[in-house]
């Protein structure tokens, strides 16, 4: 029986029956391998905003600039934040058109990272290489929070990042009962008052407003700020910015305290790289926006131990697997806080560990203000 168009037989098939669909994402072949961009310039990441990347290139020399980037597509789903030093290709002119490209991330130094909270397992990149972490706290208004000096000091600690303490407002509330929690570690503490006389630096607001901080405390702080890069971390409402703008004469927009709830009021809106004026080569303020949390869930356990030295010497008589929870039967750090090892703020201090390691521990009197932080840090 005949079939089809052949209908004196059985059709005879080749290769121009077959049809053939063309691929949609074109005929070249798919390679890992990607250019070395050996000719790329390094740069230096001073903010991001929006998938723009603003870079600062030839650092220090005359010819230094700054320019905006776009990132290659196959670095996609790497973060690239303040700090970080990549390889531009393409106009690097810095006119006012111009856009190069971001096509590589050189390797970091240190990564400071924070998590949303203790069980997001997904780690925020927050600022790379830097040498040192200020940690900006108000003494009132707001109220300042151990809990959050403590989990900024485990992330400086866990990154190899020099901390610095910098309390502001001491002219409000005399911060000597918080600062005799951190007696004992190894940590520089710079103390901000607002100038009632010529004697200050001022920064001007974004309301017209001029707030004066003393000069010594401000030179104080530029003496450990020279020649490194240091990153500003603090709540809305310390007095970050002020600091900052006093350090670099930059206008960084400032604000004041809800007097309904305590809380700051956001005034920066992505980390920015600033070069500090009157400074050595090299020397960079990377202020921060205010924060209301920050997680150490990429920490582990015994690093975050490691941020409590006056506590660490105790878990050498705590038995074998001990977690040092407050469940724990045989926890070392029980004597040395009772027997006074651990100085006054011991109980404290406790305290403190055992809610970054993730258990709950009743509050020690007199210490309301630790029961507030649960949850806001």
């Amino acid at each position: 029986m005949a079939t089809g168009g052949n209908r004196g037989g059985s059709r005879s098939w080749d290769e121009s029956d077959i049809r053939v669909r063309p691929n949609k994402k074109g005929t070249r072949p798919r390679t890992k391998d990607r250019p070395a961009y050996d000719d790329a310039v390094t740069g230096r990441i001073i903010t991001v905003d929006r998938g723009r990347y603003t870079a600062v290139v030839d650092e220090d020399a005359e010819g230094e600039r700054t320019v905006i980037a776009a990132r290659a597509r196959e670095l996609r789903r790497t973060p690239v934040v303040a700090g970080d030093l990549v390889a531009l290709v393409g106009d690097l002119s810095g006119g006012p058109d111009a856009l190069a490209r971001l096509v590589r991330v050189e390797e970091r130094r240190t990564l400071l990272r924070r998590s949303a909270d203790d069980t997001d397992p997904v780690e925020r990149a927050v600022v790379a290489n830097a040498d040192q972490l200020v940690i900006v706290v108000a003494a009132a208004n707001p109220e300042p929070r151990t809990g959050f000096i403590d989990r900024a000091l485990v992330a400086a600690y866990d990154a190899g990042i020099q901390p610095i303490l910098c309390v502001t407002k001491a002219d409000l509330k005399d911060p000597t009962e918080l600062l005799d929690n951190y007696r004992h570690l190894d940590l520089p503490v710079i103390i901000s008052r607002t100038a009632t006389d010529d004697d200050g630096v001022e920064s001007t607001s974004d309301d017209g407003l001029s707030a004066r901080l003393l000069g010594d405390a401000v030179s104080q702080l530029r003496s450990y700020l020279d020649g490194k890069v240091s990153v500003l971390l603090g709540h809305s409402g310390v007095g970050k910015s002020t600091m900052v703008n006093a350090l670099t004469g930059s206008t960084r927009a400032t604000g004041g305290v809800n007097a309904v709830t305590g809380r700051g009021r956001h005034t920066s809106s992505s980390a920015v790289a600033l070069k500090a004026g009157d400074s050595l080569p090299g020397t960079w303020i990377i202020d921060t926006p205010g924060i209301r949390s920050f997680g150490l869930a990429h920490v582990d356990p015994d690093r975050i131990l490691q941020a409590f030295p006056d506590l660490e010497p105790g878990t050498a008589d705590c038995a074998r697997g001990c977690r040092h929870d407050r469940l724990a039967v045989k926890c070392g750090l029980d004597p040395w806080v009772r027997d006074g090892l651990a100085g006054i703020s011991g109980p404290v201090r406790l305290a403190s560990l055992r809610r970054l390691l993730g258990s709950s521990v009743p509050e020690p009197k007199g210490n309301t203000q630790e029961a507030k932080e649960l949850g806001e840090q």
